[in-house]
């Protein structure tokens, strides 16, 4: 939990700085964060690779890893239509377009602001921002309450990446490669069912 507390308060920090201009406006962040990222997973990946275990668990887990990311693409749907229903200014496709971002905020983002709308666009950007803060957030929790498998589908496409050593933390050094493949699979269908969904919605 003190670990996810950090690294959310560096996020507000980094919010804070840009809302602030403490930055010059021709200061590219995404070009820092992207090889912030690269170093990220290189870490990641010595760690994985030091415990063999990890490749043990692959091994042993065959093609039951195909059932993770099935799981979390029903359980989103069923959360989606869960929430739609308190919904009154969204078609339920439109809110279906918003939760196959699985946490992929950037590409679902511009696909359905490209396909669709704007505003639609910035929903599915702030929508999947909060999956992925809320993994960061309570990944822990979610492995204590539901188990080891919780807190990767709760991270979505993120769980390749950005949550992946939340998950990792969480879950075990035997998850990761589950989490790794799980966030592979979704990154990969993310354009694919968002693109067919939005396709749906046209007249």
């Amino acid at each position: 939990m003190r670990t996810s507390l950090i690294i959310l308060l560096f996020f507000v920090a980094g919010l804070l700085a840009g809302l602030f201009g403490v930055f010059p406006e021709s200061f590219n962040g995404k070009d820092l964060s992207t090889w912030a990222l690269y170093l990220l997973m290189f870490l990641v990946g010595i760690s994985i690779g030091i415990d063999h275990r990890a490749l043990d668990a692959l091994k042993s887990h065959g093609f039951k890893l195909f059932l993770v990311p099935l799981t979390t693409i029903i359980g989103t749907f069923a959360g989606v239509a869960a929430t739609h229903l308190a919904t009154t200014n969204l078609l339920f496709g439109e809110s279906l377009a918003v939760g196959a971002g699985f946490g992929y905020y950037s590409l679902s983002s511009i696909i359905i602001g490209e396909l669709h709308s704007e505003a639609l666009g910035v929903t599915a950007l702030l929508a999947n921002v909060m999956r992925e803060i809320i993994t960061l957030l309570m990944a822990p929790f979610f492995m204590v309450w539901f188990g080891n498998l919780a807190p990767i589908t709760a991270g979505g496409a993120t769980s390749m990446d950005t949550t992946l050593p939340i998950i990792t933390r969480a879950s075990g050094n035997d998850f990761a490669i589950v989490s790794l493949f799980h966030g592979m699979m979704l990154t990969i269908l993310v354009p694919f069912l968002v693109t067919l969904i939005i396709s749906l919605l046209s007249p």
